[in-house]
């Protein structure tokens, strides 16, 4: 007959869940009782079998990743992290790349899937509405939806933008530009109602033709800041919605001959691992998106073991992270 988690659980002295969650190495679970079920799983020579682990608990232990917008450089950092998260608790991470509302959330379901996080929502998108409805657990990663509240974790950016604002009057910048991120989203949303209200707070108009928005990429930060060079009175400073448009900020403006920044100034969001890069060395506001997407994981796994009565919205606080392009304007 073969052995079963029971007789590892009566061998240990524990109960048969708590041999579940010790094998998979759950952080709940005490050293000791992990040392002693493993012991009793060693000496019956006792191996778990996730097929057998998803017919005993109606779980496949799969949670999907939701990204639409893979091209984003930002989604690739924080894969790993959300990964390992995952995998320590005992769950397998499953990256989905679908772009339309339409099919989306049935395919998702379709995948077996123990829920998902959605990295990439729309504040208008059905997915979330139609997970809810189909009883899909579902956690979100920095963009939040407006009609179907659940756990989540996003960026507090005001903090950020209150000390990068503060940085830039101490510099003398009084023209000020801005390339946004979609309005559609909660974070190009945030960002902008951030970075507004810190000028606000030192007398700073945004004056509405130095204002551009557009996707979170390369060609919208290259094409909007070419037009805003373009003008008769060009900014001496462009934030950026996030570093990946910054990075097409600095190019348009190498392809003009204008000098980063001697000429005009230029400000990420993200501080992603190439923001610090000595050729590039971008002035940007952080934040710890790898602990942010870890805590995704964390709700998920919690979401779905235990389904809590109340949602949890974890926010991350954000820096100014000040680098080479960032300077005095020329004529100050």
């Amino acid at each position: 007959m073969a052995v079963t988690s029971r007789d590892v659980a009566r061998l240990a002295g524990v109960s048969q869940p708590t041999v579940s969650r010790a094998l998979r190495d759950d952080p709940r679970v005490s050293d000791e009782t992990k040392r002693r079920v493993r012991e009793a799983a060693a000496l019956l020579g006792y191996v778990p079998s996730e097929a057998g682990r998803a017919l005993s608990s109606g779980r496949t232990r799969r949670i999907g990743l939701l990204v639409t917008d893979l091209g984003n450089q930002f989604y690739s950092h924080i894969i790993a992290p959300l990964h390992r998260e995952l995998e320590a608790r005992g769950y397998q991470l499953v990256l989905h790349t679908e772009t339309t509302d339409e099919s989306v959330a049935e395919r998702l379901i379709a995948n077996g899937l123990d829920g998902v996080i959605l990295a990439t929502t729309t504040v208008d998108s059905v997915v979330p509405v139609r997970l809810r409805d189909r009883g899909l657990p579902f956690v979100y990663f920095n963009r939040t939806a407006a009609y179907v509240d659940a756990d989540a974790t996003v960026v507090a950016p005001a903090a950020g933008f209150q000390a990068a604002v503060d940085r830039a009057m101490e510099l003398g910048h009084e023209r000020i530009g801005a390339v946004f991120g979609p309005e559609n989203t909660s974070t190009g949303q945030s960002r902008e109602l951030a970075l507004r209200a810190a000028l606000t707070a030192r007398g700073v108009g945004l004056d509405p033709s130095r204002v551009r928005r557009g996707p979170f990429d390369t060609r919208t930060g290259d094409d909007a800041t070419a037009s805003l060079l373009g003008l008769a009175e060009p900014p001496t400073l462009i934030f950026c919605g996030n570093d990946v448009v910054a990075y097409g900020a600095l190019n348009a403006s190498g392809r003009a001959g204008i000098g980063v920044p001697e000429d005009v100034s230029i400000i990420g969001f993200d501080d992603l691992p190439p923001a610090s890069w000595p050729i590039i060395q971008l002035s940007t506001i952080a934040y710890d998106y790898a602990h942010m997407a870890r805590e995704a994981g964390r709700l998920m796994v919690e979401r779905i073991e235990d389904a809590p009565n109340e949602y949890a919205h974890v926010e991350f606080g954000t820096t100014f992270v000040e680098r080479r392009t960032l300077a005095a304007p020329r004529s100050h």
